[in-house]
């Protein structure tokens, strides 16, 4: 799908999901959440693209590729780890089990890549060789695989702040995590990451890395929470394309928010300034970028929703139809 056949949508954004009807309301970096007296979330996925710990614009239908890319992985990883989603009353809407969320962010790495100040590439290009408890060596090229996967932890950001990075021994010493936790958790998110790099090149696809959130449901089990291996939360590079690339010491081919990140970057320092207004044109490119994601990773086409009807409208609509049929206990 291309920009020319975005045009006529591109008015059809979700920018914000503010619902005075429905209950305890808290606006995330991207979602807007809403916790039901009965345990249920209701988590609105709204069209705000953040990096950097803000957010930048709003790309339209970038919320429904977000949750129908999730659901994709949701459905094809439950037997690795249980997860929270309940109901899809909305391609924009999870109803998910409300848990009590960890504080530590599991981003699994297999490539030296990433542009933000936590970034493998970003601390090992300031010189750093100890990163996150893992030692690396000398001479290794921006892109390079890694021997493994790697874990490289961070804290969970709450209410804006900002991630800071940490290491097992910080999160055990700390008192983040208990000791089972922190292997459950780990183990977990290398068989999530597994599974989705053999996933992701079955589509031409390289998965070069991810992040996940996990929680704990009111038994204490270890449930997978918000997305997973979303074009938000995952590095995407386009395998055909990759070692050539990485001979010519070009940047691999890719569909990830890099791209509005690397506008963004060329034009501020993104932690200090303020953000200059993104163009029309980009953020239609970025949709399309979306899009074409969602279409290669999952094989499926992606429907755009009836122009005739404003986002937030359907979400309404669709939420009090879910809620009709399945009130709160």
């Amino acid at each position: 799908m291309n920009t020319a056949d975005l045009a006529p949508h591109a008015h059809q954004v979700l920018a914000e999901a503010t619902l005075p009807d429905l209950p305890n309301h808290y606006r995330g970096k991207v979602r807007d959440n809403y916790d039901l007296p009965d345990g249920r979330r209701i988590l609105i996925t709204t069209d705000r693209i953040s990096a950097f710990d803000r957010a930048l614009a709003a790309i339209p239908f970038k919320g429904q590729v977000l949750t129908q890319t999730a659901r994709f992985w949701f459905e094809r990883t439950g037997d690795i780890c249980p997860n929270h989603v309940l109901a899809y009353p909305d391609p924009n809407v999870v109803v998910g089990q409300r848990l009590e969320i960890l504080p530590v962010e599991v981003v699994v790495r297999g490539y030296l890549a990433g542009t933000t100040s936590t970034s493998v590439l970003t601390r090992y290009r300031a010189g750093e060789r100890d990163i996150y408890g893992h030692r690396f060596p000398d001479g290794m090229r921006p892109n390079e695989r890694l021997p493994v996967p790697i874990i490289t932890p961070t804290t969970k950001a709450f209410d804006g702040g900002h991630d800071e990075p940490l290491t097992e021994a910080e999160i055990l010493g700390r008192g983040l995590l208990t000791e089972q936790q922190w292997r459950v958790v780990s183990e977990a998110a290398l068989a999530l990451f597994a599974r989705g790099q053999v996933v992701a090149a079955e589509r031409g696809l390289i998965l070069a890395d991810t992040k996940y959130e996990f929680g704990t449901d009111g038994d204490g089990r270890i449930v997978l929470a918000d997305e997973i291996h979303t074009p938000d939360s995952s590095r995407y590079w386009f395998a055909q394309s990759f070692p050539e690339r990485f001979a010519s010491g070009a940047a691999p081919e890719s569909f990830d928010k890099d791209f509005v990140r690397n506008w963004v970057v060329a034009r501020c320092d993104p932690y200090r300034d303020s953000i200059p207004e993104i163009p029309a044109d980009v953020i239609l490119e970025t949709a399309a970028i979306y899009i074409r994601a969602y279409e290669t990773i999952t094989g499926s086409t992606f429907a755009l929703p009836d122009p005739a009807e404003a986002p937030l409208d359907r979400v309404s609509r669709n939420i009090a139809a879910y809620l009709a049929a399945h009130p709160v206990g």
